[in-house]
């Protein structure tokens, strides 16, 4: 599974030979000016809420592609109504689906979600990925649960993308816990340095990481892996 680094919350995972993309926001951010947009390819965006740090690009990444939009209720219901999109998939918390890549359960997240124009987006989201064989985690923006711990009780994490950055969603030291809660030793980081507001220390997150026995992966702007 091959997993590319786009921006904030944003990935790119390639798998079943399939494109997905997650809560794209690259091209407002100046650290990603290397991330051409309309060149990514994605047969599917999936958004964990409506705030725009996670939606910036979803219409150049939908008009480029035949790519389908996958959220809650709300989000898909905006976007149909005001963009007219008809590839849509919507599904709300505890609910999950069999597409041709794999099956993906949405899972509660804690946090708020809405619109830039003010409407409201629903409740916001994670997801679990089961796919060749790997199961991952996307946490979406969230603080830490106790929720989180029947992730643990019905699969086996192989990692999680979890947010590190703080005064919006957990810090590293609840992402750790967060880790133990869904029962994964692995964290690929996201939602920090983006902002003021959620600059981390590096060096102070790898050592709290090493410290709980815990992989955390701070990917660079545009770095790719395989998992």
């Amino acid at each position: 599974m091959e997993i590319s680094y786009l921006s904030h919350s944003c990935f790119k995972i390639v798998t079943n030979d399939l494109h997905i993309i997650f809560d794209p926001f690259i091209s407002p951010n100046e650290s990603a000016t290397s991330i051409k947009v309309d060149d990514l390819k994605a047969d599917y965006i999936f958004l964990s809420h409506a705030h725009a740090d996670h939606i910036a690009d979803v219409e150049k990444i939908y008009a480029s592609n035949q790519a389908t939009l996958v959220s809650n209720w709300e989000i898909i219901t905006w976007y149909q109504n005001k963009k007219n999109y008809d590839r849509v998939h919507p599904m709300n918390h505890g609910g999950k689906w069999k597409f041709d890549f794999g099956t993906v359960k949405m899972v509660n997240a804690v946090h708020s979600s809405s619109f830039p124009d003010g409407t409201y987006g629903g409740n916001p989201a994670g997801f679990v990925f089961e796919s060749e064989g790997i199961t991952f985690y996307y946490a979406g923006d969230t603080a830490l649960s106790y929720d989180m711990q029947l992730i643990k009780e019905d699969y086996s994490i192989d990692f999680a993308f979890m947010p590190i950055g703080d005064n919006f969603t957990m810090d590293i030291g609840d992402a750790l816990k967060a880790a133990e809660f869904v029962g994964t030793s692995k964290i690929i980081a996201m939602h920090f340095d983006t902002f003021p507001y959620i600059k981390i220390d590096h060096e102070k997150a790898k050592k709290l990481a090493f410290e709980s026995k815990k992989e955390l992966l701070l990917l660079n702007i545009g770095e790719k892996i395989n998992l």
